[in-house]
Order: structure tokens, then C-alpha cells, then sequence
């Protein structure tokens, strides 16, 4: 099958909740669709500010950079009896990205992996908000998917494993500087902010395993460097610093000079 058949059989096995071998997951699918939900901006902001009054002192999060897909981290994490929660690095404006028409990125292989597509669909507003902002820093809308079945790896999966999804963009460094030439500031500080309600959104529900990435490191051509020492910069912080027990960064970078991946494992240093 190629990249597009793929993606076609992963939509019919969303829709229909049955995996190729005729096992039936459809009641999780189900569940993961209706209970999607969309956070706005000022309620993320609300969470935020509730967040950072609740300090613990509980022991601080292990953070791990691991060499591989976003996919494969949540299925080591769940083989091991882990409730995982994961970030889509997500198109605004496009449900899926282009993942029916054969783009290749971190977003379209979740699909092509996943029922997620079906429960994006839910929330169109998430859509519709960052349509009609002509900024391409984008909002900060974000999609709560709960236990969304993956059914693929390098192949179809025998049964579904679950993993929580946060639909979620990072703003286009790369369209906007072509754009604002000076404007790299605006888009750090919009992806500083981000990223901070990012991470208090799944303290709010509760979330301790997290699998996070190079968000925006690709086509939207965010420095790795830079990503790297944000989130490290907010783990740090005392409001998120015991929040989680483990945050890994799944880094898929097949490049040569694994610019990317070095970036993260230099930063962390694993």
C-alpha cells in the first residue's frame, strides 16, 4: 500500500471501529469522538492561572529524549500500564493536516496511525478560530481528544492500544519571518505562552506521562535549539516542576546530521 491507500484504510477503520483482523474497537472510538473537546484561549488562560497557584512537593518529572516516532513512545509507555497523553503538532487550519493526500509529518503519521482525524472533526471551531486569523502565529485553541485508539505502528495492530491526544499548533516561524522580517521575537514569545498552556493543560486533567517533540521543528521551521530550552525552561518551573512523573520527547529525526535530536539530547542531556 502506498502512503495515500494508507491513509484511506486508516479513515475506513475509524469510521467503521474494526481493525483489518475483524476485532470490533468501536465503542472506544465512539468514546474518544464524543468526549473531544475544544479549550479556548481564555479558558486555558483560567487553567493556567489555577495552575501555577498549585506548587507540590512531590518529587520532579524524569525527563528522557527517545530516537523514535510520537506513536511508538505512547506504545512503549501504554505496553507498560502508562495513561499516556501525547501532542499532535497540528495543522490550524486543516483537520489532519494534508494526511488523505500523502503529507509526510508528524501530525498526518498520527492520523494514518490512529482514529484521531474522526475526533479532530468534532471541533471544528478549533478551525474555524485560526481560518479567520490572518496571523501566522495562530490561537492558542486547543483540542482535548481522551484515549484515542492507535491501531498501527509500522504495520496494522492486532488490537488498539489508547493514548490521549492534544491537538495543538505551533506558530510557523518560517511564513511569518518571510512576512515580518524582524518578527522572531513575536513568534518566541507567542511559542513561550503556548507552550506553558500546553503543559497546564494536562496537569488540569491529571495527565503524569507525557510524550512530547520537535513541536513545530519542521515545515514551520522553529529552532530545535530554542524548542528544546522552552520546554526545558518550563519543566523547571515550580507550578510544573512535580506536576508530571515522566515527560519523553519522541524525536523522529532521520536526517544525517540528527540536528534535531542532538539538539533535545544536548539540552536534556540523555
Amino acid at each position: 500500500m502506498n502512503i495515500k491507500e494508507i491513509a484511506q484504510k486508516a479513515l475506513e477503520i475509524s469510521q467503521t471501529g474494526q481493525l483489518p483482523n475483524g476485532k470490533d474497537f468501536s465503542s472506544q472510538q465512539t468514546f474518544a469522538k464524543i468526549n473531544s473537546k475544544l479549550f479556548t484561549p481564555d479558558a486555558l488562560q483560567k487553567i493556567l492561572q489555577n495552575c501555577q497557584q498549585d506548587q507540590s512537593n512531590k518529587t520532579a518529572c524524569q525527563i528522557e529524549v527517545w530516537a523514535c516516532s510520537t506513536q511508538q513512545a505512547a506504545f512503549n509507555l501504554t505496553s507498560q500500564g502508562r495513561d499516556v497523553a501525547l501532542l499532535n503538532f497540528a495543522s490550524a487550519k486543516n483537520a489532519g493536516g494534508g494526511f488523505l493526500g500523502g503529507a509526510k509529518a508528524q501530525e498526518e503519521d498520527l492520523c494514518r496511525a490512529s482514529g484521531l482525524y474522526e475526533c479532530q472533526l468534532m471541533c471544528p471551531v478549533y478551525y474555524q478560530a485560526n481560518r479567520a486569523n490572518s496571523s501566522l502565529i495562530y490561537t492558542d485553541h486547543m483540542i482535548y481528544s481522551p484515549k484515542v485508539p492507535f491501531f498501527r505502528l509500522d504495520d496494522w495492530l492486532d488490537d488498539v492500544f489508547l493514548a490521549s491526544v492534544i491537538t495543538a499548533p505551533a506558530p510557523n516561524m518560517g511564513a511569518y519571518l518571510a512576512k515580518h522580517k524582524h518578527g522572531q521575537v513575536d513568534v518566541e514569545r507567542a511559542f513561550v505562552k503556548r507552550a506553558e498552556l500546553l503543559l497546564a493543560l494536562l496537569k488540569s486533567l491529571g495527565y503524569r506521562t507525557l510524550v512530547l517533540g520537535a513541536w513545530g521543528c519542521g515545515v514551520f521551521k522553529n529552532n530545535p535549539v530554542f524548542v528544546a530550552s522552552v520546554f526545558a525552561d518550563l519543566l523547571n518551573q515550580p507550578y510544573f516542576k512535580t506536576a508530571f512523573d515522566e515527560v519523553i520527547f519522541a524525536i523522529y529525526d532521520k536526517s544525517q546530521s540528527q540536528t534535531t535530536l542532538n539538539a533535545f539530547k544536548n539540552t536534556f542531556g540523555k
